[in-house]
């Protein structure tokens, strides 16, 4: 006679706590060795934002994990301007505003305690006629003359970048952009990059001669250059 043993009922819940139990563990184990991914450092995108007076652009906050990965962040970012309400607003969910085209200003995205910075310039549309010229605005040589200055002595001269907007002469000497070249053999001829006007270019002490040219560079306008002789 075969006798047929039957299983309890009762034993199956206790089966199953069990392996709850075990998958539980394995799973707070699983943690240990696989700590959150965090956040590590910060980028904004473009690098070096422009935006033209009266218009809007938008910007990215790029993050980098403990991994070595990159994501583009689309929530849980703070946004900031130091211009806003003069130079360039910024809105909370990183849209760029040009509100004024004195200056430049420092934008920051911050997440998760960590913070990265972008220097935004907005600019004037409808600019013409970019000229360089020595001295103050509209008060100086226009467009500049050549500089004649000894190496042996070095020394400064002040420029201002003029422009036409609108049939207006403007002053766009701090968001435009300087730079001299070809670069001396001995010594440095520099343009600040200020964010005053005028701009300082100066001559170090001893400077190798030749000629030399400043170039000026303005969105939407052909650069202007001016010359340097140094003797």
């Amino acid at each position: 006679m075969i006798t047929r043993r039957r299983f309890s009922g009762k034993r199956l819940p206790l089966a199953l706590a069990f392996g709850v139990l075990v998958a539980a563990a394995m799973g707070a184990a699983c943690n240990g060795f696989f700590p959150d991914n965090t956040l590590v450092s910060l980028a904004i995108q473009p690098p070096s934002p422009q935006v033209q007076v009266g218009q809007s652009t938008g910007l990215e906050a790029w993050g980098t994990y403990q991994d070595n990965s990159r994501s583009l962040l689309t929530s849980g970012v703070a946004w900031t301007s130091s211009g806003q309400d003069s130079t360039v607003d910024v809105s909370p969910s990183g849209v760029m505003t040009g509100v004024g085209s004195g200056g430049s200003a420092t934008i920051t995205a911050s997440s998760q305690g960590i913070s990265a910075t972008a220097t935004a310039t907005a600019f004037l549309g409808n600019v013409s006629d970019l000229t360089i010229c020595t001295g103050t605005f509209n008060t100086g040589t226009c467009p500049a003359s050549t500089w004649t200055i000894s190496g042996s002595k070095g020394g400064s001269n002040d420029y201002y970048a003029k422009a036409t907007s609108s049939g207006t002469a403007v002053d766009v000497t701090v968001v435009a952009s300087w730079s001299v070249s070809p670069t001396p053999s001995t010594g440095t001829i520099q343009c600040s990059n200020s964010d005053v006007s005028p701009e300082t270019c100066t001559v170090a002490n001893p400077t190798s001669t030749g000629p030399y040219v400043i170039t000026v560079t303005y969105p939407g306008t052909t650069p202007a250059t001016a010359s340097i002789t140094v003797d």
